[in-house]
């Protein structure tokens, strides 16, 4: 963002992820420098997927009062990484839940400065997510609700208890990510988040 982007610096990106075994593929925001959408059109990347990035200012004597929705939402301990794993994985796999995904989402557990909420609805997990701070930056990610929950508020009340989470450490902005135009685009912007940019993944073909 801060200048064009040379060869030798996206030679060094691929090579990380080719050490891994990975597929090289960038985050892209738009208002990186153009040198760089030129270079990787010529070394064929091409675009798969958008999503929408959005931001919502906070305040330490902001008042997050609990929601009025039967919903109850609590902190997951660390013995329940396995039901926050599988009560988010299973709202992003409805026709069962792979091996794969559930390691994905137990990384999601431990990442650093992070903390994962569960909500739970008639005494049972209804969704989970998680919110990590960083230098005065809250960033929710990992958030799902299992099908049967859907449309009783339970998404709100992630994003709500999150938030508060969030302004108490003393966090003066707020980050998510969401598929553009999405239920969850619209949750989030219920509690104040709004767009400010809309980001490409983009990926080297082989």
């Amino acid at each position: 963002m801060s200048g064009p982007v040379g060869g030798a610096e996206v030679e060094q990106m691929e090579a990380f992820f080719q050490s891994r075994g990975a597929p090289a593929t960038i985050e892209m925001c738009p208002l990186a420098d153009a040198s760089l959408l030129k270079l990787l059109g010529s070394r064929r990347y091409r675009v798969t997927e958008f999503s929408s990035v959005l931001i919502r200012p906070l305040n330490r004597r902001e008042s997050f009062p609990p929601l009025n929705t039967g919903v109850r939402v609590r902190r997951a301990s660390p013995t329940e990484v396995d039901l926050w794993v599988s009560t988010v994985a299973q709202s992003f796999y409805e026709e069962g839940v792979f091996p794969a995904a559930r390691e994905f989402f137990s990384t999601l557990f431990h990442v650093a400065n992070a903390t994962c909420f569960l909500g739970w609805v008639d005494g049972e997990p209804a969704g989970g997510g998680a919110v990590a701070v960083h230098q005065g930056v809250a960033i929710l990610f990992g958030t799902g609700t299992r099908p049967t929950f859907r449309k009783r508020g339970v998404q709100a009340a992630l994003i709500y208890s999150r938030l508060a989470l969030a302004a108490v450490s003393g966090c003066d902005l707020a980050m998510v990510t969401t598929p553009p135009g999405s239920v969850s685009q619209r949750n989030v912007e219920r509690q104040g988040f709004r767009l400010v940019y809309t980001r490409s993944q983009i990926l080297r073909e082989p």
